[in-house]
Formats: structure tokens, C-alpha cells, sequence
């Protein structure tokens, strides 16, 4: 499991005024050298598990999205991904929803038909993979539960080799395809 980062920052004490304490929490999300969980994931079926801790030991990428179906993933988020040009090159490409299995595949089946890209859309259930990841956010308003970020990840060995988070967890700027593979 990852630790959260916290940075704390404090006001010293100016002229006998009374110190002011303030905390700072930085973003703990994945950050660059953290190692990909070894979490079980579900891809079609809830018998058939993935770990992309295996399944990406040279490289890749990890994308997560807050839910299959959702307007702005199925829109352009993932197809930017699926019909990127650089796509081949940039090693098995994985998209995690906080979703179940049947989920997912029915998802990939509506964005890759016949399945020429070759990205798997897995589903990550329980959230534990996302918050392993430090990427979970409560979104009861809008899904119901606790979803993830939206981001993407470039795997190298099992590690994170660049993560892009973004701020406002379900934007669709800095984890664009078109920024990550490019």
C-alpha cells in the first residue's frame, strides 16, 4: 500500500504574536517510482482475474476512468486512446473503471468492436486497486460510491514511469491521449 504524503508547512513565530499553524496536504496520488499493486483486477468475468503488477513488467499503460458509459470517457477519453496513432508503440494499454467485469466488457465491446486495439478494459470492483493507487474519490453524488480519478499511467517494469492525474478528478486534459502518448 502506498503512504499518503503529507507536507506539512507552519507560520513561525513573528514579534511574541501567536503562531499560526497550517497544514498543507500535497496530492498523494501515484506518483512517479510507485510500483503498480499487486491487486487482482476483473476482466469479463468475475473468474478471470488480472494483475497488471504481472502483466506490465516492461512497458505500458495504465488508464482509469471513473465509470464505463460515463459521457466524457466514452466520448473522448478512452477513443483517444483506442485511435491514437502512437497506440502500438506504447506497449499493452489497460483501461481500470470502478465497474464490475461484465461492465467493462460490454463498455470495450461499444468502443472497439471488433477489438483491433487491442486495449483491455478491466474492472476494478471493490476500488482497492484505485485506492492502492491513492486515486479514489467520493463521487456518492453523481455514481453512487467512491470512483477513481481519472488518469493515466506509463508503466516501465512494473513502476510508474510518468503519472498524469487529473486535478479535478474527472477532467479530460491532462491524461488526454494526445498528452501521454505523444
Amino acid at each position: 500500500m502506498f503512504a499518503a504524503r503529507r507536507l506539512p508547512t507552519a507560520v513561525p513565530r513573528a514579534l511574541g504574536q501567536r503562531a499560526a499553524l497550517f497544514h498543507s496536504t500535497a496530492p498523494a496520488f501515484v506518483q512517479k517510482g510507485d510500483a503498480i499493486p499487486d491487486i487482482d483486477l476483473v476482466e469479463s468475468s468475475p473468474g478471470n482475474k488480472v494483475n497488471l503488477a504481472k502483466e506490465l513488467s516492461g512497458k505500458g499503460v495504465i488508464v482509469g476512468v471513473p465509470a464505463a458509459f460515463s459521457p466524457a470517457c466514452s466520448a473522448s477519453h478512452v477513443p483517444g486512446y483506442i485511435n491514437h496513432p502512437k497506440l502500438k508503440e506504447a506497449g499493452p494499454v489497460f483501461v481500470v473503471a470502478v465497474n464490475d467485469p461484465f461492465v467493462t466488457k460490454a463498455w470495450g465491446t461499444t468502443l472497439d468492436p471488433q477489438g483491433k486495439s487491442g486495449v483491455r478494459f478491466v474492472g476494478d470492483p471493490s476500488g482497492k486497486f484505485s485506492e492502492a493507487l491513492d486515486v479514489l474519490f467520493d463521487s456518492a453524488s453523481i455514481f453512487g460510491n467512491k470512483r477513481s480519478k481519472r488518469y493515466a499511467l506509463l508503466v516501465e517494469n512494473g513502476k510508474v514511469k510518468e503519472a498524469f492525474v487529473e486535478p479535478d478528478n474527472t477532467g479530460v486534459n491532462v491524461s488526454a491521449a494526445e498528452k501521454v502518448l505523444s
